[in-house]
C-alpha cells in the first residue's frame, strides 16, 4: 500500500497532494490512544475483537503513514529519467516497477521495513486493549507476569529472550540498509 502511494507522492503533482501528504503525516502524529475508543467499538461491532487480524489493521493505520513519508524521501532521490528510459525500453509499470525501481530504493526499503516493525513489535497500548487472550502479543503477555503474589521471573526471562530474538534478527538483516539510508541522509 505505502509503495504506490509513496510513487504517486513523489512523481506526480495533482491537486492537493500537498494536502494529503500532510494529512497522513498528522495521522502518524496522533497518538495511539486517540484511536483506542473507535477502535474498540469497530472491531466489537464486526467480530473482529481478540484477533490478530484487529492488532494488524490498528498497526497499519499508523505505519502507512511513516512508510509512506520514508519511501517517499527515497524516491524523489532517483532521477525521473529513470522512468521514462524504461517507458522508451518498452517496460510496463509493473515490470519498471519490481526489475528497475525497487532495486533502486531497496534501502529505503529496508529502512521502512525496520521502523515499521520496531513500532509494531514494542507497541503495547493498542495490543493490550484490543485482545483479551486469544491474540496477545509477547509484549502485552510481559505485563502480565506482575501480580500482587510478586514477580514471575521465569516467565519474564523467556517472554524477554523472545521479544529481544525477532527484533534483532531484523536489525541484523537490514543493517546494510539502514547504513545506507543514513549515509544518503534520508533517515
Amino acid at each position: 500500500v505505502a509503495l504506490p502511494a509513496a510513487y504517486a507522492f513523489s512523481r506526480y503533482s495533482f491537486l492537493g497532494d500537498k494536502h494529503l501528504f500532510f494529512w497522513l503525516l498528522t495521522n502518524r502524529m496522533t497518538p495511539p490512544a486517540v484511536f483506542l475508543l473507535p477502535f474498540f467499538q469497530l472491531y466489537s461491532a464486526i467480530g473482529l475483537m481478540d484477533t490478530h487480524l484487529a492488532v494488524a489493521l490498528a498497526h497499519m493505520v499508523f505505519n502507512v503513514p511513516l512508510a509512506v513519508w520514508i519511501l517517499e524521501g527515497f524516491m524523489s532521490g532517483v532521477p525521473k529519467e529513470i522512468d521514462e528510459t524504461a517507458y522508451i525500453d518498452g517496460y510496463s509499470f509493473p515490470k519498471f516497477f519490481i526489475k528497475i525501481f525497487l532495486p533502486l530504493i531497496k534501502s529505503g526499503v529496508g529502512v521502512t521495513a525496520f521502523f515499521c516493525f520496531m513500532f509494531s513489535w514494542v507497541e503495547l497500548l493498542l495490543a493490550r486493549t484490543l485482545t483479551s487472550v486469544d491474540a496477545k502479543p509477547i509484549s502485552a503477555i510481559m505485563t502480565r507476569t506482575v501480580s500482587a503474589a510478586g514477580m514471575d521471573w521465569g516467565v519474564l526471562a523467556a517472554a524477554g529472550v523472545l521479544t529481544i530474538v525477532p527484533g534483532a534478527l531484523v536489525i541484523w538483516f537490514v543493517r546494510h540498509y539502514i547504513a545506507k539510508g543514513f549515509a544518503m541522509g534520508r533517515v
